[in-house]
């Protein structure tokens, strides 16, 4: 038989047939079996929205979108509906129904607050995947998840943290332990945000005995307590832990994380984490992400970074890491986050951040970085940089770095102290979007605005030195919402029609330059003005109020304080914010009424200052939602509605001083609760006070200022303990009775002023309890007795730690002074530790305002007004009273004492040597007493005395001929026979000149011992004050900042005469000539400049020559 005949061979056969079926069951899968196809549907019917249009009756479920099937059984085995937006019911039994199911995952869905079935969950017993996240589920975790054995991923967690009550699931029954102490498999567990509230040990010890072999952790808001217990040791494969927003408030164990060396991500801001935080944990070989932010107990510093680090973001805000930032940085060659903002970080800025090529966001705001800005070149996907609120200095990097940088968004470098000029190619950024440089020293002028990239929405360049006109082409900004400009030196004129071609303008700021703004084209439509909602032109030399403004619509913050604006205040101007009216700022302008229109309670304003103007008639009523409101210094006149107050139900400053209003204070103004401020002073009020103001029964108040009125009547005595006044001034009235001793509720008080009035007591020496207390004036009234402190009722050693304004004159004192009476007033021996500026209160922290207190005090017989107490002025003011005895020595421990006074008292015997240690003192004055002896040699070192009054007592010999002491007057010096030498006409005899001469030699003798260790200090002073003798633009320059800080701080006249002259004598110029041959030394505390002494800010004045009075 031939071969082509020959029977094809059996096995061949068989295996070509195996082949054929095992390729037809590859090709065919089976079809979603009906009960599958039916429990899904029945799923559908239930949802609302969502997006499941493949979800159709008579098709293959298989092939629904987010379902798998089983290819040989037909079985549903993995359902993804996350993320379709689906709400409405969601059918669990029809869900349980799917019995196959190995993956669920449901999240990111619109479930409104479902509670999950406590069974039911065991019918998915081959589940290895559970997500139900961040869809609304709510209530107790269900207990029948717990049998899920054979769950690798769970994941129930929620962003709605707290959102509102009830929102969020919770372990309760079960708990934590026993909701995972079957899932011995899981890998990955989420539960974020759910309430979970065990303790260290609980909570870590379930973890750790349940699932040893988890991978993820992620268990951030879910009210978990500290410490972390070291059972968390067993997690040896963990790569990522997240505990975020939990409360754990103990330190880091150095030992845990040292020993995860699968550990990546760690996530643990907001934790209360406290102590030194481990470094090595950074040293970590996998460690790609480290956010530990929000833990301001938590301190550290970086380490020396390895060069095979992986890092990719580093995250410290908030914390209070310190110290340098090491060279090693530059290793960190694969971060792209590096976030330090809000720590103690210093020093300069590593040149090798320069390696960080893969850099996105660089956030270093609010530390104390110094030295030069590092160079943004070589960071080609930088995104964001903020150096914000730092101490950098030098100029902005030069405009070759800014060529690659294509996808930065935003540049905040504000609160610095960057020099030169701005860059022009740093607004040409194509993608630039925010450049903030406010708060600098930047100069020049603005040059490369007309190249600016359309892009830019924000630019913010206030608070420089920047100077030359503003260019035109900055209205070619079409894109630009945000534009600050102000406070810097800008000059020329500038129409606000510039404004035409910025059509998405929506704040504009100019205000505070030496810019003429005026209206521009009367003519024109105003149709094409963008829609402005803050717009704030201050000290611009408007002399009306822009006309384009009477057609905007949606202004939220108006300021047009500080021009020449006269006239009524037009009636449109309330209409053109709408409901979104909220800021308007009128002050400081010759306004003279309100344009038909005396009620303003429909304005929905929240701040209206109409202060400084000439504005008359009857006081507006305030729109109902006022929280600032400032009428002060017009010419309101008539008395106050008893219902105004009721307008001020959420109003937290009030002020109407210094107008002419007249009547009764409504006793309603205790039903305003929320109020903090109260100034009425400087009016005609007459009748008694309300009594509940100082009872403590009208809620938050803070201030209360009644002075200068005509209130009669007693204070009540029953001041309630929960007084929390800062401030009670009630000067200058008429008021009568005794000072109530239940004021010593009032733990809070710093200042308290009832001078000028007729009350007769004797000392309050309670009110030593008040360790806050920092202005006592009971001048001009009816006080008597002793003024010696008996024993504090607390045992309290210190009384009066804080008081720096003392002024107890013209009283009916008497007795002698305990020796050491002045021991105790620390302020006036160290100084004070406040860091305010001036004596006040701030009343809303998040507009930073703030209320400065008022004093008057006595200088050169002359009652002065301080308008603000600056908080390094002290003043000690005993003057007319009966006080006997000697002057007890431990006022020379008075060290930062500027005015004192003890005038026309009985006091005897010597003038204590130890006044020569007040080398701060300004004001001197011992006259009409009984003092006898020499004047000490020591009152001649006070080089700061500009007033000295010595005059009327027994004092004997001859007057000090050096330092400032000759260019006194012979007023200071009258009414003592016994005194001789200049400037008296007496000559003293050659015997007492010989001694006086020796005595002046002996005091020089002395000073010599610190010569040599004044050399190096008085050279470099020469080095700085030097150039400003013979510099006549620089000494202008250091002048103008010196002015400009204090002339917000005292009265405009009181620097009148100031000039390059030194302190002259009360009688003028009787002693020029002796005066020319005098030190040129200047004194003065009222025309003042800045010294730094012994660590305190001392106030005096470079070139200033005192008003005569």
């Amino acid at each position: 038989m031939s071969s082509r005949h020959r029977p094809p061979n059996p096995l061949f056969l068989i295996l070509t047939l195996l082949l054929f079926a095992f390729s037809s069951a590859g090709a065919v899968t089976a079809l979603c079996l009906r009960d599958q196809f039916a429990s899904l549907l029945q799923l559908k019917r239930r949802f609302s929205g969502g997006s499941l249009t493949s979800w159709v009756a008579g098709t293959d479920c298989c092939a629904w979108g987010g379902v798998e099937c089983d290819p040989v059984s037909g079985r549903v085995t993995a359902l993804d509906l996350s993320g379709r937006s689906i709400a409405g019911e969601l059918y669990f039994p029809a869900l349980f129904n799917l019995t196959s199911l190995r993956s669920l995952n449901l999240a990111y869905n619109l479930f409104d607050q479902i509670p999950l079935p406590q069974l039911g969950f065991e019918a998915l017993a081959n589940l290895t995947r559970l997500n139900l996240s961040n869809s609304g589920f709510v209530g107790q975790v269900p207990a029948s998840i717990s049998r899920l054995s054979n769950l690798v991923s769970l994941d129930l967690s929620t962003f709605y943290l707290n959102e509102r009550p009830n929102s969020s699931l919770y372990l309760r029954d079960p708990t934590l332990r026993t909701l995972i102490a079957n899932l011995g498999r899981l890998q990955f567990l989420y539960l974020d945000g759910v309430e979970i509230a065990a303790d260290g040990p609980g909570w870590c010890g379930a973890v750790a005995a349940s699932a040893p072999g988890l991978r993820e952790l992620s268990l951030s808001g879910c009210s978990l307590a500290g410490p972390l217990n070291p059972s968390l040791l067993r997690l040896r494969w963990l790569s990522k832990l997240r505990l975020d927003q939990n409360n754990l408030s103990s330190p880091l164990p150095e030992f845990f994380f040292t020993n995860f060396s699968s550990l990546g991500v760690l996530r643990l801001s907001s934790c209360g984490l406290k102590g030194v935080f481990p470094d090595r944990i950074l040293q970590l070989r996998n460690l790609t992400v480290l956010d530990v932010s929000a833990n301001p107990l938590l301190s550290g510093w970086l380490p020396d970074f390895p060069k095979d680090s992986v890092l990719e973001s580093l995250v410290l805000s908030s914390t209070n890491f310190s110290g340098n930032l090491p060279d090693s940085i530059g290793n960190l060659k694969s971060l792209t986050r590096l976030e330090l903002s809000e720590c103690g970080f210093s020093g300069s800025i590593p040149a090798s951040v320069a390696n960080l090529t893969q850099l996105v966001h660089l956030d270093l705001s609010f530390n104390n970085f110094s030295g030069r800005i590092p160079s943004f070149g070589q960071w080609p996907m930088i995104s964001e940089i903020n150096l914000a609120h730092n101490s950098l200095s030098g100029s902005i990097p030069p405009s070759d770095d800014y060529a690659g940088l294509r996808k930065l968004t935003k540049i905040d470098l504000r609160n610095n102290s960057l020099t030169g000029p701005i860059p022009g190619s740093l607004f040409a950024i194509p993608s630039l979007q925010l450049l903030q440089l406010s708060q600098n020293q930047l100069s020049g002028i603005l040059a490369g605005i007309s190249n600016a990239s359309s892009s830019l929405a924000t630019i913010d360049l206030s608070y420089n030195n920047l100077q030359g006109i503003i260019p035109q082409s900055v209205s070619q900004l079409s894109g630009l919402s945000v534009l600050s400009l102000a406070s810097n030196n800008f000059s020329g004129t500038l129409a606000l029609d510039i404004l035409r071609s910025m059509r998405n303008l929506s704040k504009l700021d100019l205000s505070n330059n030496m810019i003429i703004v005026v209206d521009g084209d009367d003519n024109s439509s105003f149709d094409s003005f963008p829609k402005i909602s803050t717009l704030k032109l201050a000290s611009c030399y408007l002399l009306k109020i822009p006309t384009f403004l009477r057609y905007q619509d949606v202004i939220s913050d108006l300021d047009l304080s500080n021009n020449k604006i006269s006239g009524a205040i037009p009636s449109w101007i309330w209409s053109i914010g709408m409901e979104s009216w909220t800021y308007l700022n009128l002050s400081h302008n010759m306004f003279t009424s309100v344009e038909g229109l005396t009620d303003l309670s429909s304005i929905p304003l929240m701040t209206l200052d109409i202060h400084s103007n000439m504005l008359q008639g009857s006081v507006p009523f305030p729109p109902p939602n006022i929280i600032i409101l400032d009428y002060s210094y017009n010419n309101f006149s008539s008395s106050i509605p008893f219902s105004f107050p009721s307008y001020l139900n959420v109003t937290i400053f009030f002020s109407v001083s210094h107008n002419r209003l007249t009547g009764e204070i409504p006793a309603s103004f205790c039903n305003a609760t929320y109020l903090q401020v109260l100034d009425l002073s400087y009016n005609g009020f007459s009748g008694s006070m309300p009594s509940c103001l100082l009872k403590g029964n009208s809620g938050d108040l803070r201030i209360l200022n009644l002075g200068a009125n005509q209130l009669t009547g007693t204070l009540p005595q029953d001041v309630s303990g929960g007084c929390e006044l800062r401030t009670i001034n009630l000067s200058s009235n008429m008021l009568e009775g005794k000072l109530p001793q239940s004021l010593a509720n009032c733990r809070m008080l710093e200042v308290l002023d009832i001078g000028n009035n007729q009350i007769v007591d004797s000392f309050p020496y309670w009110l030593r309890e008040l360790s806050a207390l920092q202005v006592l004036v009971l001048r001009s009234n009816g006080f008597y007795g002793p003024a010696a402190h008996p024993t504090s009722t607390t045992g309290r050693n210190s009384p009066f730690p804080m008081l720096q304004i003392f002024d107890i004159s013209s009283n009916s004192f008497n007795g002698m002074l305990p020796s050491d009476c002045f021991s105790d007033l620390t302020a006036m021996k160290v100084g004070s530790e406040d860091k305010q500026f001036t004596v006040g209160f701030s009343y809303l922290n998040y507009t930073k305002s703030y209320y400065e207190d008022s004093v008057t005090v006595t200088f050169k017989g002359l009652d002065i007004t301080l308008v603000k107490i600056l908080t390094v002025f002290t003043s000690l003011d005993l003057s007319n009273n009966g006080f006997e005895g000697g002057i007890p020595e431990s006022v020379g421990e008075l060290k930062m004492l500027y005015l004192l006074n003890i005038s026309h008292n009985s006091f005897s015997g010597e003038i204590p040597s130890q006044i020569g240690n007040l080398s701060q003192l300004e004001s001197l004055d011992l006259s009409s007493n009984n003092l006898s002896g020499e004047i000490p040699q020591t009152l001649a070192l006070l080089t700061f005395l500009s007033s000295l009054n010595l005059s009327y007592n027994n004092l004997v010999g001859g007057i000090p001929q050096y330092h400032q002491f000759p260019t006194f007057s012979n007023l200071s010096f009258l009414g003592n026979p016994g005194l001789c030498g200049q400037p008296l006409t007496r000559q003293c005899n050659s015997s007492r000149t010989a001694r006086d001469q020796a005595l002046n030699s002996k005091s020089i003798e002395l000073n010599w011992q610190f010569i040599s260790a004044g050399i190096g200090y008085g050279g470099g002073l020469a080095i700085v004050v030097g150039p400003l003798m013979v510099w006549s633009k620089g000494k202008r320059w250091f002048n103008k900042y010196v002015d400009r800080m204090l002339l917000a701080v005292l009265p405009l006249w009181l620097c009148e005469t100031c000039g390059d002259g030194r302190v002259g004598t009360e009688e003028g110029d009787d002693d020029a000539d002796s005066m020319e041959e005098e030190e040129n030394r200047k004194f003065c505390v009222f025309c003042t400049g800045l010294e730094i002494h012994e660590d305190k800010v001392v106030i005096h004045h470079v070139e200033c020559s005192c008003p005569k009075f």
